[in-house]
Order: structure tokens, then sequence, then C-alpha cells
């Protein structure tokens, strides 16, 4: 039981004694004690009033002195106006910290039952993942663990995209500048040889659309009249009547880009339990267009193209099918949509995408309520803020990104050299530093972007990320690691310890009761998380936790403790802490090492 629960248990009591009037327990309003009063959590009394029929002080007195005298867990108490403050006897920190020691599980909470939907990543296949697709990986990675932490069914899914006129931009411009050459020719990594093609088609079309202009065009102009991109939707025309020459290119290019992205994610610890590509439900969506024109809720243009009205809606017309009959990003997004909702019988479906599609999901789930679909208010799009350098924003047309291979790699670099520099990892064998030096990297890499609320967009810093020292991953994993040092020291002097070892009988000391809150706080921090779709709240949560027990270590010689059963407790103490550090990090997707 949480100590909200519990006090808003005994305080209902309270008021049956003292006023012989019930009220609902959960109705009473507890929170954690704020910094500046003495206490452990604050009741407030202002609802109660109206059956003490007393100022809010001497309700406030009257509920806690009872609670003193009756409840053996209440220590104390004070009164501020209406906020009683009540002071929790060590007693109940021992009750408190058993009951966590004895839950293997302890922070996961109840099933809900729920199907749930997290679709991330959904890359195109034109280019290789960089840092920006490396934010969107994690968070959607670490969004479906804290859902599945919440209690959720959780089905992980990408939807590729491998079909559209930029696909047709990369493989015009291996056809006329490429000469031939792929992965196996020239050693490049297939994602990487396709996003070259990309830059070289912008080159191409910018080369083409200047020479236009100087030919007496305007921009605009020179822009549409551009031969390389007039050939890209020819392409694309092409690719959707199933021309063999098209197809087999496509396929491929894709198949290059297909191989390079599952090293990344597999480099990164990213799996999905659904992958569907674009090429494969596109026309989804057009069945719909076609429903949507047979209920008015889409209207042709004589030029053949359909659109979807939202003006009356505050918004603007919306494109739904090309005038040739191609598909735009919308038209398969709600075939998409619709057949997940079927097939999984989803109760939710998140949307992991960057704030510069936030107009995309309003048009999204409009369209879709248009056509009838209810779960429509089901889709919920987790719009986070870009990734940015110190040089400013990434251009991926024009190559200017923070490619994700070479910063996972630099990442282990630099895990490695600073790791060397510290000097005790002597007694490793060679397999067991590598395996090392790639968790420090990644755990350094995936904290420093998790540990940001989704909302914002952040400022990347590969040095501070790799800091073995405040708000990082190194610093947990090497607060994790110094803890199971500790108890191999114990083990070799013959010390066993376990759930047996709590006691009542022990007086936890004030660094100790302050662990043991921050334990309980865990259940709580994961359904706040839960509700904000936020992992950032449980990697500071981490971060707080760590940083309390090197405080609580530097001040507490604990293998020098005589005292047996002290020594006992404070072993147990600091297992479970490690245990619900790996909990927490595991939610981020990040490994703790026993030995740094």
């Amino acid at each position: 039981m949480t100590p909200e629960l519990f006090i808003q248990e005994k305080a209902a009591a309270a008021v049956k004694a003292l006023y012989n009037a019930d009220v609902e327990a959960s109705s009473l309003q507890v929170s954690v004690t704020r910094k500046e009063f003495e206490g452990d959590y604050t009741l407030v009394v202002f609802p109660l009033l109206k059956v003490s029929h007393a100022a809010p002080e001497n309700t406030g007195n009257a509920i806690g002195q009872w609670l003193t005298d009756n409840v053996p867990e209440i220590a104390g108490y004070n009164s501020v106006k209406g906020f009683l403050n009540l002071l929790f006897s060590a007693v109940y920190w021992d009750e408190m910290f058993a009951g966590i020691a004895a839950d293997e599980n302890f922070g996961q909470l109840p099933s809900t039952g729920r199907n749930i939907m997290v679709e991330f990543s959904s890359p195109n296949t034109n280019k290789p993942l960089h840092l920006g697709h490396i934010r969107n990986n994690l968070l959607g990675d670490s969004v479906s663990r804290l859902l599945k932490a919440g209690g959720n069914n959780v089905i992980k899914a990408t939807l590729v995209n491998d079909r559209g006129v930029h696909i047709c931009k990369s493989m015009l411009a291996w056809k006329k500048l490429f000469e031939g050459k792929t992965p196996a020719s020239t050693g490049i990594k297939g994602d990487h040889l396709v996003g070259d093609c990309y830059v070289a088609f912008d080159k191409l079309y910018k080369g083409e659309v200047k020479q236009l202009m100087e030919q007496g065009m305007s921009e605009e102009e020179a822009k549409k009249a551009a031969p390389s991109l007039r050939e890209a939707h020819e392409m694309l025309v092409k690719w959707e009547q199933n021309d063999p020459e098209v197809r087999a290119l496509w396929s491929m290019m894709n198949g290059w880009v297909f191989a390079g992205f599952d090293e990344t994610y597999k480099a990164l610890g990213i799996t999905f339990d659904k992958v569907d590509h674009e090429s494969e439900t596109y026309l989804l969506g057009k069945e719909l267009v076609q429903k949507g024109l047979e209920t008015g809720a889409f209207e042709r243009e004589p030029d053949g193209s359909v659109w979807c009205d939202l003006t009356a809606d505050g918004l603007d017309r919306k494109l739904v099918l090309r005038g040739d009959g191609t598909s735009v990003y919308i038209t398969q997004d709600l075939g998409t949509a619709e057949r997940r909702f079927s097939q999984y019988h989803l109760d939710s479906h998140v949307y992991v995408v960057g704030n510069e599609q936030d107009y995309h999901f309003q048009v999204l789930k409009l369209i879709l309520k248009k056509l009838g679909f209810d779960w429509s208010d089901q889709i919920y799009h987790l719009s986070y803020g870009m990734v940015e350098l110190p040089e400013g924003k990434m251009k991926s047309r024009e190559g200017t990104v923070v490619d994700a291979d070479d910063l996972i790699q630099s990442m282990y670099e630099e895990a490695k050299k600073t790791s060397e520099e510290s000097g005790k990892l002597a007694d490793m064998d060679e397999a067991e530093k590598e395996a090392l030096y790639r968790m420090i990297g990644l755990g350094a890499l995936k904290y420093f972007i998790i540990k940001v609320d989704p909302k914002k967009t952040m400022l990347f810093n590969p040095k501070e990320s790799i800091d073995f020292n405040g708000n990082t991953g190194p610093f947990i994993q090497y607060t994790h690691a110094r803890i199971c040092s500790i108890l191999r020291k114990a083990a070799e002097q013959g010390i066993t310890f376990g759930t047996a070892d709590v006691t009542t009988d022990l007086v936890p000391s004030a660094k100790e009761i302050r662990l043991i809150k921050l334990l309980g706080l865990y259940p709580g921090k994961i359904g706040e998380a839960v509700a904000a779709l936020s992992p950032a709240i449980i990697a500071n949560y981490a971060y707080d936790l760590a940083k309390e027990f090197n405080q609580y270590y530097h001040d507490t010689p604990i293998l020098r403790e005589e005292d047996a059963a002290l020594l006992k407790f404070r072993l147990e103490l600091i297992s479970v802490l490690a245990r619900t550090l790996r909990s927490a990090m595991d939610i981020l997707g990040i490994q703790l090492p026993e030995r740094m």
C-alpha cells in the first residue's frame, strides 16, 4: 500500500471516530510534504471542515492527535492552516521497505487489459538513419516499455515509407549518376549508398532550377519544370503501374536499405512486433478515398484529384489523391490506421512523430472521424521536439546530418577512452571490455536523449552525455556497478542477507528513510510517466535514486558496520535499490553493468 493510500484510510477512520462522519478515503487529498515544512506526507484538511465544524488548524490538530494516539506508524504531526503534515515512525518505514523488498516486480502496475500500438521509426528508404531518427527510435522503444510496465499489452510497430516520389529521386540519381555501383562493389553500407543518391539528386535538381531561372523562368516555374523532378514523378506513376524495370530497380535499392537499417536497429537494441511497408498499405487508403467520395466526405476536382474540405473545422482543404491517381502520405495513413484498429482491436494508437507533423495528425484524426470511425479519438500523436546541434538544424537532402551509425561508433569510442583512463578494468578480458564499452556508450546516448521531456527541442552534446558525473547514463551505470561491488565483497566475506532481515526492531537512519521514501515513489512515477507518455520522468527518477545512494554511501561505511542485524538490513536496502535501478533503466532500454 502506498503512503498516500495508507494515510487516506487512517484519516477516514479518524474522521469517523472524531465526528461520526463517513468519508470516502479516496476523496481525501494527500501529497508529499513540501520541503519547507516538517513531515513526510500532508493531508489537506479544508474539505473536512463541513463535518468538523471547526477552524482548519483545530481540525488538523484533532485528526493529527487521533492518528498519533491510535496508529503506531504515525510518530508526530503539525497543523499549518488547512494542511496537516504527518511524520511516519520507523515502524512504518520498516514495514514499507519489507513490502518493497518482498515484491520482485515492485513498480509493475496491474494489468489494464488495454491493447496499445506504438508506431515509431517509420523511416524513408532514401537515406540512412540519423540523429533525429535516433531520438524517434529511443522515444518509441522506451514509451513502449513504459506502457508495458503500466500494465498494457503493447504492440511495437513501424511503417516503412518505401514508396513515393522521394524514393524515385534516389532511384533516378542512381540510374543517371552512379554507373551501376552497389554496396558490394563500393564497400558502402546499403542505406548510406542510397542516401548518397538522394543527396546527388538534390544537387542535380538545384542545378537544373538555376539553369532554368537563368533562361528567364521564375523560381517557382523553374522548380516545377526541372527535368529531373518530372522524371521522378513519371517514375512514380510507372511504379504504381507495376512497370517491371522500375519495380526491379526499386526492389534492389530498397533491399540495400533494409539490410542497412537492420544493422542500425540491432546496434541500438530496437525491435518491432509489426513491420508494415507503405508499398503494401497505400491501396488500403485508396479504398477509403472511394468510400469518402460515396458518402460526400470527399470531393473530386476537374483534374481528377480528390480533396477533403476541412475549412469549416478551422483547417484547410486536404489533398487525399492526386489527379494522376497516385497516393499521398495521408492516403496510406488512413488505410493503415483502419486496418490496425480492426486487426488488433486497439484501445489506443500512439504515433511517435516529430512536431513538424502536428498538422498532419490533426487532419488524419478529423478525416477518419468524417469517414465514420469513432476510434479516431483514440489516436494520440506523441509530438516531440527536434534534435539540434550547436551548428543548427540538420538537412538530409543537403547531407548535413549526424549519421546514426557514425554516432553509435563515436559513443563507443568515447566510452572506451573514458573507461581506459579510469584504470579500473585491468583484470577484465578483452571481450568483457568490448561489451562494457558498448553498454556504456549506448547507455550514455540513450539516457542523454530520453531524459529530456519529449515535447522539448534538445541540443545534443556527445561529450557531455558520456560524463561519469552528473545526470548521465554512465553515472547511473557506475552507481549500479558500485552497489554490485559492495554486494560481491559481502558475499566474499560470507555475509548472507534477505527480506527476513528487514524487521520493525530496526530504526533506519534519516538517510535510509530518504532512500526508502524514494523507492516507494517508483510505482507512482511509472503511473505519472504513463499518463504523460514521458520516459523522461523515469530517467530523472533513476538519477535521483542513484544520487541519493551515492550520498548515503559517502556517509555510511556499510561493510564496516559492526551490528550484524543493521549490516544485513543495509545490504538488503542497497540490493533492492540496485534492482529498482535495473527496472527503471530497463524501461529506457539501458543495461546496467555489474563492473565498471
